[in-house]
């Protein structure tokens, strides 16, 4: 199945806007903070009869966390814009994003934003920032992985430990990603659930990795392997989740040639 047939019979996922959830984890950062300032001025005095210097400690601490998380999202609009921004602050924007997040998909459902839309733009601020780093790895040093429900459904070859058993008959999109493994030379494994992708992960040791899959597996996934650099894009699901997906082939290539140090360079 070629790329343009597959645009035409399959809706391809939209572009989220990575304004979305930078915005929605500013407002959850300034709510946090303003919950933990109520929480020092409430304890302030029981904290001064323990020690003078407490209140005094305990509100540093409470501004250095403040404070340090809204540089952190400073930084991720200044890496969206395109503008300098330091790069070493990205450990602590993930760390942020896993403890902030589920209350942002609170402070999101009040602004009618559902936690899939949040999570997609999730996806595509996280790829901006890899894009930013302007990373390259040789191909035999990146992974793809993506789920089993990529697989035609009722296609009796097992793939997910061994791709090279599809026939690639062309009523999946397997065959498509095998065959650009061959043509790349990039590791290709198709993956049953998290576990499993993450043990590929750890028996593999990428430098680098790229997954399909569906807008809570890849938030996941991208965060579980941090700090091992990691691009996500968002399967195509025509008849609804985990049967049956797709993938835009075209999206995976481009994807890949941002990442992939070209063989002339490779050889060099």
């Amino acid at each position: 199945m070629t790329d343009s047939t597959q645009k035409k019979k399959y809706k391809l996922p939209g572009r989220p806007k990575k304004r979305l959830f930078i915005g929605m984890l500013a407002l959850t950062t300034v709510l946090a903070s303003v919950v933990l300032y109520g929480i020092w001025y409430i304890a302030r005095l029981g904290l001064a009869e323990i020690a003078e210097p407490l209140p005094m400690v305990v509100g540093a601490l409470f501004a250095l966390l403040s404070g340090g998380a809204m540089l952190a999202i400073l930084n991720m609009v200044l890496a969206v814009k395109g503008w300098f921004y330091l790069p070493f602050l990205q450990r602590q924007t993930y760390e942020l994003i896993n403890v902030l997040f589920p209350v942002a998909v609170y402070v999101a459902k009040i602004f009618g934003v559902g936690k899939r839309k949040l999570e997609g733009s999730f996806i595509a601020t996280s790829n901006l920032l890899f894009n930013r780093l302007g990373l390259k790895v040789p191909a035999d040093r990146l992974l793809v992985v993506t789920p089993h429900c990529l697989q035609l459904a009722t296609c009796p070859h097992k793939i997910t430990r061994d791709p090279q058993n599809c026939k690639r008959c062309g009523g999946c999109d397997i065959g498509s990603l095998v065959t650009l493994s061959e043509e790349m030379g990039f590791h290709f494994f198709v993956a049953t659930g998290g576990t499993l992708a993450r043990q590929v992960v750890y028996n593999t040791r990428p430098q680098a990795v790229l997954a399909i899959a569906c807008e809570r597996d890849l938030m996941s996934g991208i965060q579980d392997v941090y700090p091992l650099p990691a691009v996500g894009v968002l399967n195509i699901r025509p008849n609804g989740p985990c049967y049956n997906t797709h993938v835009d082939m075209a999206e995976v290539r481009a994807q890949l040639e941002k990442i992939i140090i070209p063989k002339e360079q490779d050889n060099g």
